[in-house]
């Protein structure tokens, strides 16, 4: 993925209606998708936050728990990713980290249900190439500059990387499905607004995550449930706040664990951009 400059660097955009955020430190770059590729090092390159106890194969929500968050929520163990920015200067090409990253949760207050055990989604279009390939109001997709600007978002494709250079940070938002069927989580879909943003039958309603992080259309992230399930509970208890701390057995909402989250798999993969191309080419074979 190509970004504009360092100072560039991607920011998670917050809004009123947040009722909780949290913010996850990057811990880990590597070529692995364990939703899209489990199992497999053919992965384009992912920037990694949340529970460290990941690695190509897809885990359960069990197993992320075992783990140690980079997030600021010791009940948040899910882990989150998205593909990596790079500032590219001819064949050099530099990771660009995230000024914060954060996820928010909202539209609580019409959740029916927390997020169920194993959940796992993919938010956006990893093959998109044009604005026509995204439904911005569907998934939020949007990128701009953040504070001072300059902003040209209703001269562009909004989906795409603004073209001057920002005064401040770069901003985009991502919005993950809110529905799902709780008896098969692989079942999962956005509300519909034509139906009075109803799920579809047999689906529930769970709390509406976002984030942000990568590049242009082709923006998306990916996300395994790995709350504790108290804390999950408790999240639905934010019914009509502007914000509210989850808290829960584990500890405070707003407290960094004294653990150092880190690559559980350091002798495989890799975090280098072009072998991980190498990697992707021999695959493809």
């Amino acid at each position: 993925m190509r970004g504009h400059s360092a100072a560039a660097a991607a920011l998670l955009a917050g809004t009123a209606s947040a009722l909780t955020d949290i913010e996850h430190k990057p811990f880990m770059r590597k070529n692995i998708d364990p939703i899209v590729f489990p199992g497999k090092y053919v992965s384009h390159m992912h920037s990694f936050y949340g529970s460290d106890a990941v690695t190509k194969d897809l885990p359960t929500t069990e197993q992320l728990q075992q783990g140690c968050p980079s997030g600021e929520n010791p009940n948040d163990l899910s882990v989150y990713w998205a593909p990596t920015l790079y500032y590219v200067n001819g064949d050099n090409y530099t990771e660009i980290y995230p000024a914060t990253f954060k996820t928010y949760y909202e539209d609580i207050d019409r959740a029916e249900i927390p997020f169920p055990k194993d959940l796992h989604m993919v938010a956006g279009n990893a093959s998109a190439k044009s604005q026509a390939d995204i439904d911005e109001k569907v998934s939020m997709i949007t990128w701009w500059c953040d504070g001072n600007g300059p902003e040209d978002r209703n001269s562009r494709p909004r989906a795409a990387l603004p073209r001057q250079t920002c005064s401040a940070h770069m901003q985009a938002i991502l919005r993950f499905p809110n529905c799902v069927n709780p008896d098969k989580v692989t079942e999962y879909a956005y509300s519909q607004a034509s139906a009075g943003g109803r799920c579809p039958a047999n689906m529930k309603r769970i709390p509406a995550l976002r984030f942000s992080i990568g590049d242009g259309y082709c923006f998306h992230g990916d996300f395994i449930n790995g709350w504790f399930d108290d804390a999950a509970k408790n999240m639905l208890k934010a019914k009509g706040q502007s914000f509210m701390r989850i808290d829960g057995s584990h500890g405070n909402g707003k407290q960094y664990s004294k653990c150092k989250a880190k690559d559980q798999d350091p002798e495989n993969g890799t975090s280098d951009y072009h072998k991980s191309l190498e990697m992707m080419q021999h695959h493809s074979k």
